[in-house]
């Protein structure tokens, strides 16, 4: 039943990049990152030289993500994209839920198959992720392709004394399994949850910035897993390893393992899939700050008492939040991706969202879409007057081979200061206003070779480090979204063409008011009369584009 085979590293056998030679830059020297377990920003020292191990929890599939979710998923694309930069080979690891209780009772309230539902919404979140720039993780591991080593660990763990099988009276296995909390000692340690009255201050701080590791039981932000609250269990603390199906659990969600027919627990299948996809020990595990407790903290118990090393350090990327309250989808407040970008460009979303450290709450409002589209303005303005100031840009070859050592200082010192974003961010606009300079001097002085090198420069500086954040206007996926998402890339436009773009954007115009008027025929008026001149309108989520037929 289970299987023996030894994770494979993917560094070394599956991914092409495993040849190509690993350059750390020197700036890698100065990074400091922040441990939950510790309560501390420490320095970071990879356990493999020149390469980092990165796990993070994916999201539970079970309907469309929200903002809440994508931020964190922007807030570890920033923290992968940092280490990438500084010459590090990355292997992200980034798995989907695709089976556990609210799946299978919102399909069977839908009358759907879970496992279809489970796909259907796996797509959007990759939709999101992908339109909102966050680059594809190294490997993407569903938890139902991934029992056997789930069932191999859980037996691990009994083996190892540190679990019990519950039986019925028969002496027959019913399916349950539990981790027996009070035969680790080290339960408590990510958390500072010790088993003793003793007061952690450290802990008392992180816990009145995020959810209580206390309140195990009636807790929003926690909600407890419904075999956690069996009478089977030895002790309050045990949570579920493997669960026995409930009734109304359908036949192809139950596996047959060694302890009886069922289906895992939330915490298990991450420790198996990290295992599998990054072997005995890693360098990060991240996740939302709503997984500290119990999840994560029941990860590493579980995790250890197989046998296994925990990842070295803990990373929590902290809410969104709405009029100061957590956004999700039990409290009402959850914005839906489709229905933001419906009204705001991608990279104006993904701007906003990651404006802030990872670690800091962010409060998502009007007002931050409206900070970040005038982020946009600037930056978009920029790199076109730079690039019609130049007679082109710079190509992303070059952009993106700009390495850590040859960034600007101010923007390497955020980002080794724990990814400080909003110091990396304002040091980009320093940049920006230099070059804003340059370019007024080179209007004065157009034979300056001097000044047109400093703009070169400059105009390189901005988008290698807008390129470290995602937010390079001129990469992908920004490129293909147009004005959506891109800045025009500063090459001269014929004046027949320029004619044409402003005619066409006033009747363009004029749509946009008669919809929004919901005066649909003249509408419908405006479009077939551009049909007819042989020009085909496409309405997208972003506005309206036009094209040539």
């Amino acid at each position: 039943m289970g299987n023996s085979q030894e994770p494979q590293d993917f560094n070394t056998s599956v991914m092409p990049s495993s040849l190509t030679p690993v350059h750390v830059a020197k700036a890698a020297d100065g990074l400091n990152l922040y441990d939950t377990a510790s309560h501390q920003v420490s320095h970071f020292v990879p356990l493999k030289p020149g390469e980092v191990g990165i796990y993070v929890c994916g999201a539970t599939v079970q309907s469309s993500p929200h903002i809440g979710h994508i931020r964190a998923a922007v807030a570890f694309d920033i923290v992968r994209r940092w280490f990438l930069k500084l010459g590090y080979k990355v292997t992200f690891v980034r798995n989907v839920t695709d089976i556990d209780d609210k799946i299978l009772d919102k399909a069977a309230t839908a009358g759907q198959r879970w496992w279809a539902r489970a796909y259907y919404y796996e797509r959007e979140f990759t939709e999101a992720y992908n339109t909102l720039g966050v680059l594809p993780p190294t490997v993407e591991p569903r938890a139902t392709g991934h029992m056997s080593d789930m069932i191999d660990l859980i037996q691990r763990i009994l083996d190892n004394g540190h679990g019990y099988v519950v039986t019925d009276a028969d002496g027959k296995p019913t399916g349950n399994v539990y981790f027996d909390v009070a035969s680790w000692p080290h339960y408590g340690e990510l958390t500072h949850q010790k088993q003793t009255a003793e007061v952690d201050e450290a802990a008392a701080m992180a816990d009145r910035m995020g959810p209580s590791v206390d309140a195990t039981g009636d807790d929003k932000y926690n909600p407890v897993d419904p075999a956690d609250a069996s009478p089977d269990k030895h002790d309050p603390r045990d949570f579920a390893l493997w669960k026995a199906p409930k009734d109304t659990d359908p036949e192809d969600a139950r596996w047959s393992t060694p302890f009886g027919v069922g289906r895992p627990g939330w915490h298990i299948e991450c420790s198996a899939m990290s295992h599998r996809y990054l072997g005995d020990g890693f360098d990060i595990h991240g996740g939302g700050l709503d997984l500290r407790f119990p999840h994560h903290e029941n990860e590493m118990a579980q995790t250890r008492a197989a046998g296994y090393p925990s990842a070295a350090r803990w990373m929590h990327s902290a809410w969104v939040t709405a009029k100061g309250e957590k956004m999700s989808k039990s409290l009402g407040t959850g914005l839906s991706v489709p229905s933001v970008l419906a009204e705001n460009s991608a990279w104006v979303v993904r701007y906003a969202l990651g404006s802030v450290q990872y670690r800091s709450m962010l409060e998502w409002s009007g007002q931050a879409l409206v900070e970040a589209q005038a982020a946009y303005d600037r930056v978009s303005n920029f790199i076109e007057r730079a690039g019609v100031a130049l007679g082109g840009q710079p190509s992303r070859e070059e952009v993106t081979g700009i390495s850590a050592d040859a960034l600007p200082t101010d923007f390497v010192a955020a980002m080794n200061d724990d990814v400080n974003v909003s110091g990396a961010t304002a040091a980009i606009f320093t940049t920006i206003r230099s070059g804003n300079t340059l370019l007024s001097q080179l209007a004065d002085r157009a034979d300056s070779e001097d000044t047109q090198a400093e703009v070169r420069e400059t105009l390189l500086a901005v988008r290698a480090m807008l390129d470290t954040l995602g937010l390079d206007p001129l990469a992908e996926p920004w490129v293909s979204a147009g004005a959506a998402g891109g800045a025009s890339d500063g090459t001269t436009e014929t004046p027949e063409h320029a004619a044409l773009e402003a005619l066409i954007t006033e009747q363009l115009n004029a749509r946009a008011e008669a919809r929004k008027a919901r005066d649909f025929a003249k509408a419908d008026q405006i479009r077939d009369t551009l049909a007819e001149a042989g020009i085909t309108i496409e309405d997208g989520l972003q506005g309206s584009t036009w094209s040539l037929k």
